[in-house]
């Protein structure tokens, strides 16, 4: 790919919980004629955001309709369960789902976990948002399960949260319209989450490699001037003599001094 035929933009969505600022960072200095759009989306959002084109990828949640959108797993995220400072569940360093058994487990209508059981009691209504569901924790209601990123994203001094290694997990993955061939742009974008470097062949908007004929000439250019000091370290070693000493000044041969001559 040239660099006329780059893009001279790129939208990335984005979900809540999704830091990409540091991918972004490195594409601006990687590809600093091509800006990268960041679009916001909620978790249920994003995929048809992605399908109608509202963005050229994005960092969603799994899973997604493979028929519809390509998806590459980046990473699995922690389960948590948040709950006030002063509960009796901050004294251990993770909770079982059997010790919410007696809590009312708050389930909102944007809950991104695949649960097949719902753990402890039920609340009297769903919370519409995570939001939502954070300000009842927040006021006594109950306790709430969410990947750790929405936990930190969601933070209250009078909060905290504990990992809830049974619960089930949240995907993140990089997506993309199913229709369209890996674009450039989009591959770009893999190589830098996956950590390829600038010259990876894999990127192909990345810098082209130079010529075989300018190499060539790097080449010749290297030979000629290992010849010319080869040519002149030569002349040097006759004036030089072995053992790095200074001949005698005004000296004959074999090193005797002479006598001066008279005026």
């Amino acid at each position: 790919m040239t660099g006329s035929d780059i893009p001279s933009s790129f939208r990335l969505a984005y979900v809540p919980g999704v830091t990409p600022t540091k991918w972004v960072r490195v594409w601006r200095e990687r590809l600093p004629d091509t800006s990268l759009d960041l679009v916001q989306a909620t978790a249920a959002e994003a995929p048809g955001l992605l399908a109608g084109g509202g963005a050229d990828a994005g960092l969603v949640r799994l899973p997604v309709d493979r028929s519809v959108l390509s998806a590459i797993p980046l990473y699995t995220e922690t389960t948590v369960v948040v709950i006030p400072k002063d509960h009796v569940a901050t004294a251990a360093e993770e909770v079982s789902l059997a010790e919410l058994s007696d809590e009312i487990v708050l389930h909102p209508l944007d809950d991104l976990l695949d649960w097949e059981t719902l753990p402890g009691r039920p609340a009297v209504e769903r919370p519409a948002t995570t939001a939502d569901a954070i300000e009842l924790v927040a006021a006594g209601v109950g306790v709430l399960l969410v990947p750790q990123s929405l936990a930190r994203l969601h933070h209250r001094r009078d909060l905290t949260y504990r990992p809830v290694p049974e619960a089930p997990e949240s995907r993140v993955a990089l997506s993309w319209p199913e229709a369209e061939t890996t674009p450039d742009l989009v591959e770009e974008f893999i190589g830098i989450v996956r950590g390829r470097t600038v010259n990876s062949t894999r990127g192909r908007a990345a810098t082209p490699p130079r010529p075989a004929k300018d190499k060539a000439k790097d080449k010749a250019k290297a030979r000629d001037k290992s010849k010319r000091a080869g040519a002149g370290g030569a002349g040097g070693a006759r004036n030089k003599p072995a053992g790095g000493r200074k001949p005698p000044s005004g000296g004959r041969a074999g090193g005797k001094r002479g006598k001066p001559r008279g005026r």
